[in-house]
């Protein structure tokens, strides 16, 4: 089989192990600056380009596109989904992932549980935003952060306030979220392969951290989650169309909330932490599944 993988950099731990798994099972693998490509979308002459030369014969792709790049990301990979290359995620569902607002309210409709969460542009009404999510302490989002960053926790209502209208001094949407105390800095990541969850670990803030991302300094242990987290992680995974995600979870006094899933999770905190091969089964997973015009979306929506 030959895979391309859209990625900026090949040092990184996930892509360094994809491509060792990859080239284990016998597959040609080949890692993809996504910003070079260039394609020519005429009618009947559909075409992707990278470094003068055509990108053909390509049985998968594998999309590692960075938020910064979203959208010339996406570009690219549905171009290779009008081209009947199978995607390991599809473009539709990595833009739904992709926009914080937008996939909590699929999931909400399906009664996935979240936190309670307002959305805002202007602020001139912050007090009642922050009173509709059940008053400070709260979390407040950009909409476009990563990693941990642009997600403020504001103590009281005057902290709040204060950044909410800062915020809305940069024209900026925003998300303000109930904090979950009862969670106690701890959050459960879920690695959810097809219909799975494969793995799963607890991560942990560093000690004045409320946010436990692995790249702000938190640590990261194995877990057994409920059979009530273990469903929610895959109706999550597959109520925003993916076939790989990491659902990131709190557990809360009334039942796992989803905080965000992710479309491309680290490999690195979940493997070391778990000593399991995720690398492995999704490489096992587009053995399985990679096979001409089976892009359930082909680049629409």
């Amino acid at each position: 089989m030959k895979i391309a993988m859209l990625a900026r950099n090949p040092n990184l731990y996930s892509h360094k192990r994809l491509v060792e798994e990859a080239e284990k099972r016998g597959h040609e693998i080949e890692i993809i600056d996504t910003l070079r490509v260039y394609m020519n979308i005429t009618s009947h002459r559909s075409e992707i380009r990278y470094k003068g030369e055509p990108l053909v014969g390509f049985d998968a792709v594998i999309p590692r596109i960075g938020a910064s790049i979203t959208f010339y990301g996406l570009a690219v990979l549905r171009q290779f989904e009008v081209m009947d290359v199978y995607p390991l995620n599809e473009s539709v569902a990595i833009g739904r992932s992709r926009d914080k607002l937008r996939s909590q309210q699929l999931l909400a409709r399906r009664g996935i549980g979240l936190p309670v969460t307002g959305f805002a542009h202007a602020t001139q009404f912050a007090d009642d935003l922050i009173d509709m999510v059940g008053g400070a302490p709260v979390v407040i989002k950009l909409l476009e952060g990563t990693q941990g960053v642009g997600v403020v926790l504001a103590d009281t209502a005057s902290s709040a306030r204060s950044v909410i209208q800062a915020f809305g001094g940069a024209k900026v949407n925003i998300l303000v979220q109930e904090f979950i105390k009862e969670a106690g800095g701890t959050d459960i990541r879920c690695i959810v392969i097809g219909e799975r969850v494969v793995a799963s670990m607890k991560r942990e803030g560093a000690a004045d951290d409320f946010r436990s991302n692995l790249h702000r300094g938190g640590s990261a242990d194995t877990v057994r989650i409920t059979p009530e987290e273990r469903s929610t992680a895959v109706r999550s995974a597959r109520i925003l169309g993916l076939n790989v995600a990491g659902v990131d979870m709190l557990r809360s006094n009334h039942g796992p909330v989803v905080m965000e899933v992710n479309s491309s999770p680290g490999l690195e905190g979940v493997e070391k932490a778990t000593g399991l091969d995720i690398a492995g089964q999704i490489i096992e997973f587009i053995e399985k599944n990679a096979k001409p015009n089976k892009t359930r979306t082909r680049g629409k929506g």
